[in-house]
């Protein structure tokens, strides 16, 4: 069921209407495909027991409790949320809500899409596992949704309107991000710590393999010692710091061996290998060929 049809008719901005005692949904003007892209925006006050689902959404669907409290039901899971706290709708998962009988909740939401929606999400640790992120501070989340729904509403600027929508939903989802941080244990904190400096090495070897990289210099760099660095970067990868090194160098030259006519000697250079023999002899072992021969078996090609 999509959100159009759960809320039947939609209700023109500040209508009171159906089972809301008010109601309001805000259309992003002209979507864009990005990274992050905002479908609409809103808010609402239900009647008691008022209920949505069960639905399945195509799209990301972000709920922040104002005031009052209901329940939020997915993957056999119940969440009981209240001010504060915000739940989460992932797409193709099966879900329903409901406002609770005496004091129905008050919120407001924002639905959305984009290649780096649920990756975000799950860097935040919020996963269909975990929707709910608990304890936001109203008074700093709040504000982002009132300029988010009234960004939406400027329709003489449809582009401009989009782009400052991501932008505000970007710092809605850096809130809830801060909160998710605060909320992990000591253990999850060190895991995060530790990827995040994985990801560092890694990403310094893929920039700088043509040269001269030193292992303890990385270390250094990291602030570990050298021998922590590669027990991590092991359980990590399961490759030493070095060791991935040498296939970064491997895979870029069996890539300029097929995409290029270039000499051996240059191939080796040019990955960062200052012995075109050491260098053969390890492309050998890991390719299985020699650069030559490996070269020789790749089907004709104009280069």
């Amino acid at each position: 069921m999509d959100k159009l049809d759960e809320e039947q008719e939609l209700a023109p901005i500040g209508d009171t209407r159906g089972e809301h005692d008010y109601h309001r949904f805000i259309l992003n003007p002209a979507p864009s495909e990005g990274q992050l892209t905002v479908l609409f925006s809103g808010e609402g006050r239900t009647h008691p027991l008022h209920k949505i689902g069960p639905a399945i959404h195509d799209y990301v669907l972000v709920h922040t409790v104002l005031s009052g409290h209901g329940v939020y039901r997915t993957r056999g899971q119940s969440y009981t949320c209240r001010g504060g706290d915000s739940f989460v709708i992932f797409p193709g998962e099966l879900f329903s809500y409901q406002a609770d009988a005496e004091e129905p909740w008050h919120y407001v939401w924002v639905g959305f899409v984009g290649s780096n929606a649920n990756a975000l999400l799950d860097s935040m640790g919020v996963t269909p596992e975990r929707p709910v992120v608990r304890g936001a501070r109203l008074p700093d989340l709040r504000p982002l949704y009132n300029s988010l729904n009234d960004t939406l509403q400027r329709t003489d600027d449809p582009l401009l309107a989009d782009l400052e929508g991501s932008g505000w939903l970007r710092l809605i989802l850096g809130q809830l991000g801060r909160i998710c941080r605060g909320n992990r244990t000591s253990s999850d904190l060190d895991t995060a710590a530790i990827d995040r400096q994985i990801e560092q090495a890694i990403r310094f070897m893929s920039l700088h393999y043509t040269q001269p990289v030193s292992i303890d210099q990385l270390s250094r760099t990291l602030g570990y010692h050298r021998t922590h660095l590669s027990r991590m970067f092991k359980r990590t990868t399961g490759l030493s710091p070095k060791q991935y090194l040498m296939q970064i160098r491997l895979e870029r030259a069996q890539t300029l061996l097929s995409d290029t006519s270039m000499p051996i000697d240059q191939v080796a250079s040019a990955v960062g290998f200052n012995d075109p023999l050491y260098f053969s002899k390890k492309f050998k072992d890991w390719a299985g060929a020699s650069p030559s021969t490996y070269r020789k078996e790749l089907p004709q090609r104009d280069l």
